[in-house]
């Protein structure tokens, strides 16, 4: 089998522009991308029969992106996760960006680069999506310019390669931000899941989810899935809100296995291995007023999302491993998701 990419159209955005959908078939798993948003729109998977399931929350129409308040599938940029509020500090220059999120800015700002219109590409099985960021978008600095491509092999390996370069100094920090449930995106919640990350530490939050400035062991806490375990034994914690958080899984730059996800019913799991140096894990809390495929209504806890990235704020911490792009550099991620089953 060969993996090909297919196009198709999603119809338009409020003000006229086309969005394509790019549809990788021929292997195990079927993935649709689209230009709006960068957005992985669907992940059919085989189950232990070979039966195929959409496991990828989202949207039937391209209207759910241009709202997208759960930022389902999109990459989402410059930063990922929260800048303590909305302010940073960098060569004796202050800065403010837009507030979206409480008192801060989360995910880049109200637009960020998850709602706006990519420029796309196909090279063979491989797709490339661009965006050029304006110097002074959503407040950050410098004009910026942005690749993902996507990969799909035979197998059920969708990798993801991020690059970047801006014309100033500038935080970047990027993400994939989609959101998943094994037994099918239409599924009521996920405490049948079995969760196993390899991480000794992790980011602690204050009460508006932003990091103290600690990394602490996650021995003896709630947070601690060094063994695979299953969700429903720490359903408690994931509704408090627990498992909202990031966890430090190596060295920046070297790319290691960093969790797995599995199914035990249908046999699927997802393997994400990344060169980041944080994994941000959540359960969906905060989901609402989100109708997704099928007329879904998504409810808070029925999907978990595997974000690679930076640490949140890091930018406002000095001890956190660098976010900062300066011109002449190039930022460079990758990431790879494996869909297989047991």
């Amino acid at each position: 089998m060969t993996v090909i990419i297919k196009k198709e159209p999603f119809g338009k955005t409020q003000d006229g522009k086309e969005v394509t959908r790019f549809v990788f078939e021929g292997g195990r798993v079927t993935v649709a991308v689209l230009d709006f948003g960068c957005a992985i729109q669907s992940v059919h998977a085989p189950d232990n029969q070979g039966r195929l399931t959409d496991v990828a929350l989202g949207y039937d129409q391209v209207q759910g992106y241009e709202k997208n308040l759960p930022y389902f599938g999109v990459v989402v940029g410059r930063v990922a996760g929260r800048i303590a509020g909305g302010r940073f500090s960098m060569d004796g220059q202050d800065y403010s960006l837009t507030i979206n999120n409480g008192p801060n800015n989360i995910h880049g700002g109200v637009t960020g680069f998850s709602r706006r219109l990519w420029q796309s590409s196909i090279d063979g099985n491989v797709l490339k999506m661009t965006y050029n960021s304006p110097d002074g978008e959503d407040g950050f600095p410098g004009d910026v310019n942005v690749t993902v491509t996507y990969e799909l092999s035979e197998d059920g390996s969708l990798t993801l390669e991020y690059t970047a370069t801006s014309s100033k100094p500038c935080p970047i920090n990027l993400t994939n931000h989609v959101y998943l449930n094994l037994s099918g995106h239409n599924s009521d919640d996920v405490f049948d899941h079995v969760a196993q990350i390899t991480a000794d530490t992790y980011v602690p939050v204050n009460n508006d989810l932003i990091p103290t400035g600690e990394l602490s062991p996650v021995a003896d806490t709630a947070v601690d899935l060094r063994q695979p375990t299953r969700l429903r034994e720490r359903e408690l914690a994931i509704r408090r809100g627990d498992l909202d958080v990031t966890y430090c899984v190596g060295q920046n730059g070297t790319l290691k296995l960093v969790s797995r996800i599995s199914h035990p019913e249908s046999g699927r799991f997802i393997d994400t291995f990344t060169t980041e140096p944080g994994l941000q894990f959540y359960t969906a809390k905060y989901m609402a007023d989100a109708v997704g495929k099928g007329n879904k209504q998504y409810q808070p806890f029925a999907s978990f999302c595997l974000e690679t990235q930076h640490y949140p704020d890091s930018v406002n911490h000095s001890n956190f491993p660098n976010t900062i792009l300066r011109p002449g550099e190039t930022y460079r991620q990758k990431t790879i998701y494996t869909f297989g089953v047991e």
